[in-house]
């Protein structure tokens, strides 16, 4: 006679983190079973980005497939390399979705038991999450629309150029508001891809206000970008 599975409930929460330096998006922290596993194992780790859940289904970072893989959970604000980092490996066994062989890469030494879910409701979560747009702040609303229409322009590569990044740009907790900038979204690209060619930075400080729609707010901002080359109307950074 063999034990029963536990059988867990992944729930996927959107948190901005504390220091949101290295990446200004919200994070998406697992919660198993109502419990933040990873706080406890990782409590310096930032979890995997929003940013990373926009694709389509197959390009979702806590995908489950036949395949085994080795996926990070979370990372510290430096690199996984500085401080380290907590890995798991998850597959699909039949109608259940296995996390197991855990690493924690860090100075603290954790080892977890394997975790088990029903498939149907891991799959229904990733979909949910994935969809939410609850957590939202107006800037984050105006920089998810802004990069959607940035980066399905083609605008960028018609001037050589590809855009590396869209970011909120969030009021710093603590600060008086004289001595940062207004909260907006900031956008940069690069030029000069080619072998033996120099790249340059590029980089728009953008703004938004709490008296217009986002939606017009980011169809504005889209306007102003796609209305001449960029490299004429952004900011040089570095070259």
């Amino acid at each position: 006679m063999t034990d029963q599975l536990t059988i867990s409930v992944l729930t996927l929460q959107h948190r901005i983190p504390d220091d949101w330096a290295a990446d200004p998006w919200a994070e998406v922290r697992p919660l198993i079973d109502g419990v933040d596993l990873l706080k406890g194992v990782h409590p310096e780790g930032v979890a995997l980005s929003c940013r990373h859940w926009r694709g389509p289904a197959e390009s979702w970072p806590l995908k489950a497939t036949n395949q085994p893989r080795r996926v990070m959970l979370t990372e510290p604000t430096c690199t996984a390399g500085c401080c380290g980092a907590l890995y798991v490996t998850m597959r699909r066994e039949g109608d259940r979705v296995v996390w197991d062989a855990w690493e924690n890469t860090s100075n603290i030494t954790a080892v977890l038991a394997d975790i088990h879910f029903d498939a149907a409701q891991y799959d229904a979560e990733l979909a949910r999450a994935a969809a939410d747009r609850s957590w939202e702040e107006p800037v984050d609303t105006v920089a998810r629309l802004l990069e959607q229409t940035l980066t399905g322009s083609g605008w960028f590569e018609r001037w050589g150029c590809v855009l590396t990044g869209v970011w909120p740009r969030r009021k710093e907790p603590g600060v008086a508001e004289e001595l940062t900038s207004p909260e907006g979204v900031d956008v940069e690209f690069q030029h000069g891809q080619a072998p033996g060619e120099r790249a340059c930075s590029y980089a728009y400080e953008l703004f938004v206000t709490h008296d217009q729609s986002v939606e017009e707010q980011a169809r504005q901002l889209a306007a102003r970008i796609l209305a001449d080359d960029p490299r004429k109307t952004a900011e040089l950074r570095e070259c």
